[in-house]
């Protein structure tokens, strides 16, 4: 960082406790901040280019590839664009085996967040190495939960890292009652362990700020869930008036733009202002379709519709972590063997959109099929495309109100901010504009 009368500048080259490869500019002139920059330098990997020419049956196993940490997102969002497209309504049973299947990815990346990325910063350590030694037990019960997590991954989805019995209108197999009794067992330990976890982490003293006024929240709405599976979008809006829209009229509403100083396209919406996704979006616009100890603990920790403070994601996702882990034991608990693990799906010429909830926010899917099922567009908007103006505006905001920090804390600050968003460096570098000039 350079400082001097007038000018105050800090660059992290690497911002470290996120997932993916990214850095940090902010300029302060004279008093006034200038310029902040989410620099998002990981190399993009043009998942979208190599899906064309794909048959659809392969978007499932092709798209989890892109996240390590939220492969069930994708093979949910490509696969509800396909069955869109195609007529296909799944039987209630294999709706409840993707609901319990998300539930294990957002319990696994949400406590994998809170404990070994994020509570670092609010109590006051460099590393949750450094952590560990002062909150043993607490890591202890966050590593047990993850790995909770990961085993409802691996007994729907067939491993626990990119699962490989999703497809197309289900499953290749219909999960034993004898595994799915495991889960139930484990279960039962893990909703309590995450309200323990949700108990803590309310006790860090968390810094107090809101997000610009102008600032949209965004999420997917559904008529009696807490959204993973949603099925509208809907936002705060200005003036108390939001957007209320199906998967097909997204385009309408949002677009994304290349910016110079990163390969993730930044996301806006088409009317103007910022808009925010993710787990502080989802319980703004949804908190009241939590499930029952998810809701009481929610009140019972301060959080309310009215919330506005970054900083209070964290509590979200652990109010989060809560709610899968109620509606995984409900499913798991009550499970049968469905008569069939998936229904049979007939391609057709078109379009077809999808979206879902990932854990850091809405991911949206769009596909073009020929007649054959072959693909001849694909586009992927993840959410922390979606979220990388708002974290920059956010960091400019937060800066402004904080220049008479040093240097160090300044700067610790932003990082800690940042993480806020949970940013998932890799999904979001998925696209690059390149331009060939000949002359």
């Amino acid at each position: 960082m350079t400082h001097d009368h007038r000018t105050r500048r800090f660059q992290v080259e690497a911002l470290t406790r996120v997932e993916g490869e990214g850095g940090l500019i902010v300029e302060i002139h004279d008093g006034q901040v200038r310029d902040v920059r989410l620099r998002i330098f990981e190399p993009p990997r043009f998942f979208e280019s190599f899906l064309r020419g794909r048959g659809y049956a392969e978007l499932p196993d092709i798209t989890a590839r892109i996240c390590g940490i939220c492969p069930v997102a994708y093979q949910m969002s490509s696969c509800q664009a396909i069955e869109a497209l195609c007529g296909v309504s799944l039987d209630p049973p294999l709706r409840d085996l993707r609901h319990l299947l998300y539930c294990g990815e957002w319990i696994e990346s949400h406590v994998l967040h809170i404990h070994l990325l994020h509570a670092p910063d609010f109590l006051g350590y460099e590393s949750s190495i450094a952590m560990a030694a002062d909150h043993r037990a607490d890591l202890e019960r966050g590593l047990r939960l993850k790995k909770i997590g990961n085993h409802i991954v691996e007994v729907v989805g067939g491993r626990a890292v990119h699962p490989v019995n999703v497809r197309v209108g289900g499953f290749y197999r219909a999960p034993a009652m004898e595994r799915m009794r495991e889960l139930a067992d484990e279960l039962r330990w893990a909703v309590d362990a995450a309200v323990d976890v949700a108990r803590w982490v309310a006790t860090f003293t968390i810094p107090e700020h809101e997000l610009p006024d102008h600032t949209q929240l965004v999420a997917l709405r559904h008529p009696t869930e807490y959204p993973m599976l949603g099925d509208r979008l809907v936002s705060t809006g200005s003036d108390g008036v939001g957007i209320d829209i199906g998967p097909d009229e997204y385009s309408h509403h949002f677009t994304e733009e290349q910016v110079e100083h990163s390969t993730a396209l930044h996301g806006r919406m088409l009317a103007g202002g910022d808009y925010l996704v993710g787990p502080l979006a989802r319980f703004v616009l949804n908190a009241d379709h939590l499930a029952p100890r998810a809701a009481a603990l929610a009140a019972e920790v301060g959080l309310t519709p009215d919330e506005r403070n970054p900083f209070r994601s964290i509590v979200v996702r652990a109010i989060e972590t809560v709610h899968a882990c109620e509606v995984a034991y409900t499913i798991a608990d009550g499970y049968c063997v469905p008569g069939r693990p998936a229904v049979e799906v007939t391609p057709r010429a078109g379009a077809g959109c999808g979206w879902t909830e990932a854990p850091r926010g809405l991911l949206w899917h769009r596909y073009e099929l020929s007649a054959d099922g072959t693909i001849t567009d694909a586009r992927i908007v993840p959410p922390t495309s979606q979220n990388q103006p708002v974290i920059e505006h956010d960091l400019l905001h937060l800066v402004e109100h904080s220049l008479h920090l040093d240097d160090a804390a300044l700067e610790a600050l932003c990082e800690q901010a940042v993480r806020n968003y949970d940013p998932c460096i890799s999904c979001a570098t998925h696209f690059l504009d390149m331009r060939v000039v000949r002359s």
